[in-house]
Parts: structure tokens; sequence; C-alpha cells
């Protein structure tokens, strides 16, 4: 393809001269460098559910294996069950001595992903795609998030009273971690650390990524 093809091809169907429509809001690549797993949020920012409502939403416009739509979402904002949600899970496994999250930084909006179908390849799938698309909405509006895996599946459904399994929880808040991404070979560690208040999470090069 030649040289400024689009750009000749702009200007032959709008005319040279014309002035281009400008960028609205953030790239695919900002949005996904700004998708850092937070585990400290600031108390002051209250998530409403109308947000997290926001969130779930890409839910109807995101791929789906088999078409299966099979995910369902409970919300939970500030309140009794973001307290339930708080004594059931384990933030920063990779650093057991900070007691990840520290009081006064927990967060308290929550979404719950659970399954209509038993856990599967296929629901899996689902998962991932909702999961990355949910946090990478809630990037766009100015929020982070994390997504939770080491939770207590069988209290968090009873003391919810909720009506599938719950395969994955999102906190979502205003994070205020400092998070630096560092390269490093595929040989090297890739457990992440933390060093004077910053976050350092170890990532594999697109240039190592290619077999």
């Amino acid at each position: 393809m030649a040289d400024n093809y689009l750009e000749k091809r702009y200007e032959a169907t709008l005319g040279a001269g014309r002035t281009k429509v400008k960028r609205v809001g953030h790239t695919l690549d900002e949005l996904l460098l700004k998708n850092r797993s937070h585990r400290a949020f600031l108390k002051d920012y209250v998530v409403s559910r109308a947000e997290l409502e926001r969130i779930v939403a890409v839910g109807s416009r995101i791929p789906s294996a088999c078409n299966q739509q099979v995910l369902r979402y409970r919300l939970v904002t500030r309140g009794p069950e973001s307290d339930i949600i708080l004594r059931n899970i384990r933030l920063g496994a990779a650093l057991p001595e900070l007691h990840l999250p520290c009081p006064g930084t927990e967060p308290e909006a929550f979404i719950v992903v659970c399954s209509t179908a038993p856990e599967t390849k296929l629901v899996n799938i689902d998962l991932g795609i909702a999961i990355q698309s949910m946090l990478l909405k809630a990037v766009e509006m100015g929020l982070n998030g994390i997504a939770i895996g080491a939770f207590n599946r069988e209290n968090i459904r009873r003391d919810l009273d909720l009506p599938l399994d719950p395969l994955m929880i999102l906190a979502i808040g205003k994070g205020t971690d400092r998070i630096q991404l560092v390269p490093i070979h595929e040989s090297d560690p890739h457990a992440y650390y933390r060093d004077g208040g910053t976050h350092y999470v170890p990532k594999i090069p697109a240039s190592e990524l290619i077999v």
C-alpha cells in the first residue's frame, strides 16, 4: 500500500483542505496501559450502581464462545454486601507480608461474575473476554479495578444469596497505586513486587511473544 494512502483517499472523497475530525477519547493502547490491577482505592470516592451498570453493559456487546452468553452479574456498592465480599477475598498473593488491602484503602464496589452453566473451557473463554472488557470500560470512565480469583466461593454464594455460582469478582474504584511495567525476558521471574512505594509488574516484550 502506498504511503499516505488513507490521507489521499480522504482528500479525494471529501476534498483537500477539509478539516479532519479530531480523535475523541483514548486509543486502545492507552486504555491497555492504564488498565492495571489496583489493590488500594480512594475512600472518598463512592462508586454508584449506575457506574457499575455502565461497566456491565459491555456484556451485551462483546463476543461469546458459541454465543452461549451464560454470564450474569451481581452489582455491589458500599454497604453490608461489600463488607461480606471484603471478608472473603484475598489480594496481593505474591506479597503476603503486606496484608493487602491496607486498612483505609479497601475497595467497596464489586461486580460478582456468575454463570448459568457449569464452568467449562467455553465459559472460561467468555469469562476472560468479559473481565478484560469490563476493566477497560472502567478505565475509560476514569475508574480502576482488579480481577479477583482468590475468594471463598461457598461463603460468597451463601452470604450474598446468589442463585448461581460465582466465578470471579471485580473490585472497582478510584485506584491509588503507583504502578509501573518492567520489561523482562521469558526466563526472568514473573512475580510482581513493590519497591519505594511503586508496584512493579514484569512483562515480556512483544518482540519475544512471537514464535
